[in-house]
């Protein structure tokens, strides 16, 4: 055997390890990222921000005998909920804590704004009417946290003409429709959601120890035009002034996207604590 057939067998476990190692690399590389992946996101919703937040945009209108308007301020809210993402992949958790915050338009109308976590709040801006409320539009914002780069979204939706919410005379079983048109920031065209709005009835819940009567409504509607799905809530209010009480939802939209359609599902709920505002 001359010296280079002597000289091979050494080389090839140094072509090993070398491989060995890349593949090692690979795997810490990839674990890492999974870690991240798994970490990053939403977290619980800041109560301080959110008390910084009414601070700037406070006003207080004048209590009216039967006018839907809750006082202004910072409640909290506890709820739990999870939102889910089908391309890429991602879920995020909601709660438990849900600060929010009711504001005083100088129009008479006031928004109600909540934050599901820290990446994802809503608002609706409500109206008083003839005796009953009726709902304008209002606000939906998402952040998404995929270790490289992350996406936000914001949807706007107004209901014109305002869609009723509560009426000033209604009874257990009572049915009307409701209608609102919007558009999502990152999506061409125009988002149209619509359907049945029933009242349940009038219902006792108890807010931190005090009994209430609350209005109960079932909201049910379908997604068309530039995103589709559908979505489901139970929303109560306090029958004195208007006051969100609780809220259970299921939604599912689906959005076509340039790395191809994606899936969203949301399922929560949320429920306040004190009838007192914080501030």
């Amino acid at each position: 055997m001359n010296g280079s057939e002597r000289a091979a067998p050494r080389r090839r476990p140094r072509r090993l390890v070398v491989v060995v190692s890349i593949l090692a690399a690979i795997a810490v590389a990839a674990g890492v990222v999974a870690v991240l992946w798994r970490n990053s996101g939403a977290h619980e919703a800041s109560t301080r921000e959110a008390e910084e937040r009414f601070g700037a945009q406070s006003s207080t209108l004048p209590a009216a005998p039967r006018v839907l308007r809750p006082p202004a301020g910072v409640y909290m809210y506890r709820g739990t909920g999870t939102e889910h993402l089908s391309l890429p992949p991602k879920s995020q958790d909601q709660g438990p804590r849900m600060p929010a915050t009711i504001t005083h338009r100088a129009d008479g109308c006031w928004t109600f704004r909540i934050d599901y976590n820290s990446a994802h709040w809503q608002t609706w801006v409500y109206c008083p009417r003839d005796g009953g409320l009726v709902e304008r539009g209002g606000e939906t914002f998402e952040r998404w946290d995929f270790v490289f780069t992350t996406y936000d979204s914001t949807s706007t939706f107004t209901c014109d003409p305002p869609s009723v919410a509560i009426r000033a005379t209604m009874h257990a079983g009572d049915r009307w429709q409701q209608r609102c048109t919007g558009t999502s920031s990152g999506t061409k065209g125009t988002a149209t959601t619509a359907g049945p709005y029933t009242f349940v009835g009038e219902e006792r819940l108890t807010i931190g120890g005090t009994a209430l009567a609350a209005y109960h409504f079932r909201q049910e509607r379908t997604i068309g035009g530039s995103q589709t799905g559908t979505q489901t809530s139970e929303l109560w209010f306090a029958v004195k002034d208007g006051l969100p009480l609780r809220n259970e939802r299921d939604q599912t939209v689906h959005t076509d996207t340039p790395i191809g359609s994606s899936t969203y599902t949301e399922h929560g709920s949320f429920e306040l604590t004190s009838l007192t505002p914080q501030r």
